[in-house]
């Protein structure tokens, strides 16, 4: 679990750089925000593997910032709160929260409800290798290979990949595409999804033009197919 990007979302200033420190010498990369609109644009920036909210914020209350990052997002969620009211807790875990940490609390206890969020978000074994006739995808290494050898995706390629693979099967609409790879703000932009699904499909479909397994449905969304007919 080492090596995963960790958002610390917290508005006082000491607790903030005391956290950094400690994850940072376990080997996690670390982003800060002090703010709710700071995080959530952290956040759609970013693509953290797992966030660390504060519900306590000056311009935003955590609870809804929760139900926002759900809103476009399944990354986990780990409260941090003075708050100990079982309906705040309630509250936080409706919104969308995986675990709740009530402050003070030491060091120890909050990385092992870390590493068990990052556990319970990270793919199995069957879903981390989806297999095609003409590529395979790896979601646990972030690698795409044909033919055994690496294809190179940039980031935002990657993403949208990463995101209709995860959902085999199911359509995304173009809005919940929009808002997992770009953030929120950006879930009208469709031209951008037709520019890098027009990208994805050069370097992975064996017939770009005739498409078999990342499929658009007209006026909706995209699917990816793992079984192409």
């Amino acid at each position: 679990m080492t090596g995963a990007k960790v958002l610390v979302i917290e508005d006082e200033a000491a607790l903030r750089r005391a956290l950094r420190i400690f994850l940072e010498a376990h080997d996690y990369e670390v982003v800060l925000a002090a703010t709710g609109r700071e995080g959530l644009d952290a956040a759609a920036q970013e693509h953290p593997d797992v966030v660390i909210l504060d519900l306590g914020l000056p311009d935003m209350d955590g609870v809804d910032i929760a139900g926002a990052l759900r809103g476009w997002s399944e990354v986990p969620i780990v409260v941090l709160s003075a708050r100990d009211a079982e309906a705040v807790k309630v509250a936080a875990l409706d919104a969308g929260a995986d675990d709740y940490v009530t402050k003070p609390f030491g060091m120890n206890e909050f990385l092992a409800r870390l590493r068990a969020a990052l556990r319970r978000a990270a793919p199995s074994e069957g879903e981390r290798l989806v297999e095609t006739v003409a590529f395979a995808i790896d979601l646990g290494n972030k690698q795409v290979t044909q033919n055994g050898q690496a294809v190179r995706l940039t980031p935002t390629e990657w993403q949208i990949v990463e995101t209709l693979v995860r959902n085999r099967g199911r359509l995304v609409t173009q809005p919940a595409l929009l808002q997992q790879v770009w953030g929120p703000q950006y879930e009208t932009e469709t031209h951008y999804l037709r520019i890098y699904m027009s990208q994805i499909r050069r370097k992975l479909e064996p017939d770009p033009a005739r498409p078999r397994y990342f499929i658009t449905e007209p006026g909706m969304g995209y699917r990816f197919v793992e079984e192409a007919s």
